[in-house]
């Protein structure tokens, strides 16, 4: 059987390049004609190695080269065969009526206890229910966050078609499932999922909707447990184009130190994805782990040699010689813990150190017909808000870290034609021309005063060098600082004639935007 599937492997290898690889075919030129479902099987198991993805007429063809394109819209909706396979799940554990009687009854009062236990910052045990109750009310959130966090990296075409993915606590598999949505269908996915607790047998079922170049691995252990680097691999130096690591640093002993082990496992040009609930708490945790870890080395530059045309000895070079010379230097940064997105470093040695809370919202998900039907079917003597058991929201805070020196904003600026947040307090009550990410949607909300008046919009802004919390005040709007409201989450922009002010009450730095004020989105 060995012998017959490396011939197998060897005349793919041979028809990759050229012709679509017909088991039909292949079955011909193997020593004892194995049936051709035996020859698919096998290229389907080998896809990822050879680099192949099967098409709907049942041939395999390479993978494209191409990058993948970002999404551009919003996310509309969870998808109808995954809220179908997810009831179809529930059905099978709780009976067709699910959502009704003691089951219903039970699901309910599951997702208000890990809902009470998550505000009271105390540990969730994932048992059955609670993986199901989970997957009703987090997994579309979830599975729209993620599309917009890998946006950050399609715009620049650092997402690959061909991907290794590593996709630490998985859960019920809301990351994985908004990936493979992300993905177009000529992409080939190896994808390893590390969830050691009953979500992943949701998880299990739902990979099952994901398309035939999806090639899934569930290990049930703890990432603790796990050397990152071997997974998947037979000589225990498993490179990962994407590594994930989503709602579950929050959750771990030693989120800075897991986070680490996840680093060395990327490929030179990869990049590790944290993402973390929008709260407070959370938010501020996972920009401290970012904080931690940036500017450490994992790699020693020489081993990033491949992506260089001088190989090993000139890597080596660029090492000794980083003092001297300023792009040999940035070449060297590879290999080091560089921040890609969407937190920005503007100024060259600086690094921010307020407190980091900082996260994005996106439009509301249409409410899935599995949330509506637990929702509606609550008893009239429960004490029910209606809409407690849907949860559309989408709103949610990311790290994206690399390897390569890569950032998503890539500006230095000087002090001679800005003001740094840095110094910004010899600034106050001055006019002054900034550079600055918008980090928030307005912050201000919807409601009016009680004079009948809407509040200004607000937004936090980073340029990276700050200590204290910066926000920007639209007091005033007109076409010239318009930008500002039209700007996206963590894209940069300039402001002209801003007025800093100190906010004694918030003890941070408000930013007047007002008449006198030019924005200009510049990134």
């Amino acid at each position: 059987m060995t012998d017959q599937r490396e011939a197998i492997r060897s005349n793919a290898k041979y028809l990759r390049n050229v012709r679509p690889i017909d088991p039909d075919e292949i079955c011909e030129y193997v020593a004892g004609n194995p049936h051709p479902a035996v020859v698919r099987q096998h290229l389907r198991e080998d896809a990822p190695d050879l680099g192949l993805i099967e098409r709907e007429d049942g041939t395999f063809v390479p993978v494209s080269d191409d990058p993948v394109r970002p999404n551009r819209g919003p996310v509309r909706e969870f998808p109808e065969r995954y809220a179908q396979a997810l009831e179809n799940f529930l059905v099978d554990r709780y009976g067709v009526n699910w959502h009704a009687g003691a089951a219903g009854d039970l699901l309910r009062s599951t997702i208000r206890r890990f809902k009470a236990r998550y505000l009271e910052r105390r540990s969730v045990t994932y048992d059955d229910d609670v993986a199901a109750g989970y997957a009703i009310y987090h997994l579309p959130g979830y599975y729209a966050a993620i599309q917009y966090a890998l946006d950050d990296l399609a715009e620049r075409g650092l997402l690959g078609r061909n991907l290794r993915v590593l996709d630490v606590g998985a859960g019920v598999g809301g990351p994985a499932l908004g990936l493979c949505e992300y993905l177009p269908e000529d992409a080939l996915v190896e994808y390893h999922a590390v969830e050691p607790s009953a979500a992943a047998d949701v998880l299990e079922t739902l990979l099952a909707e994901t398309g035939q170049n999806v090639h899934a691995t569930i290990h049930r252990s703890p990432i603790e447990d796990i050397d990152p680097t071997t997974l998947g691999s037979t000589d225990g130096t498993a490179e990962f184009d994407l590594v994930l690591a989503c709602n579950v640093l929050n959750e771990l002993a030693a989120p800075t130190t897991v986070a680490r082990s996840l680093l060395d496992a990327l490929a030179p040009d990869g990049t590790l994805l944290a993402m973390a609930p929008a709260d407070k708490n959370t938010s501020i945790a996972l920009r401290e782990i970012e904080r931690e870890l940036e500017d450490e080395r994992i790699r020693a530059p020489s081993e990033f040699s491949a992506l260089e045309s001088g190989g090993d000895d000139a890597a080596g070079e660029a090492a000794d010689e980083a003092d001297s010379d300023g792009e040999t230097a940035d070449r060297c940064h590879r290999g080091r813990v560089t921040v890609y997105g969407p937190t920005v470093r503007l100024w060259p040695g600086e690094r921010p150190s307020d407190r980091g809370w900082s996260f994005d919202v996106r439009p509301d998900l249409d409410v899935p017909a599995f949330q509506r039907r637990l929702d509606e079917a609550t008893p009239a003597d429960d004490e029910h808000a209606p809409g407690e058991f849907v949860n559309v929201d989408v709103q949610f805070s990311h790290s994206l870290l690399r390897l390569d020196g890569t950032r998503r904003i890539d500006i230095e600026l000087e002090t001679d034609d800005w003001a740094k947040m840095a110094e910004m307090e010899r600034h106050v009550t001055n006019r002054i021309d900034l550079v600055a990410a918008k980090v928030s949607r307005s912050l201000s909300g919807a409601a009016e005063s009680e004079y009948g008046e809407k509040p200004n919009p607000l937004f936090k802004i980073s340029d990276g060098s700050e200590a204290i919390d910066h926000y920007a005040v639209l007091t005033s709007e007109t076409s010239l600082n318009r930008p500002l409201l039209e700007a996206e989450y963590g894209e940069v922009c300039s402001f002209e004639q801003i007025l800093a002010l100190w906010n004694d009450d918030e003890e941070a730095y408000n930013l007047v935007v007002d008449e006198e004020t030019v924005v200009d989105r510049i990134g």
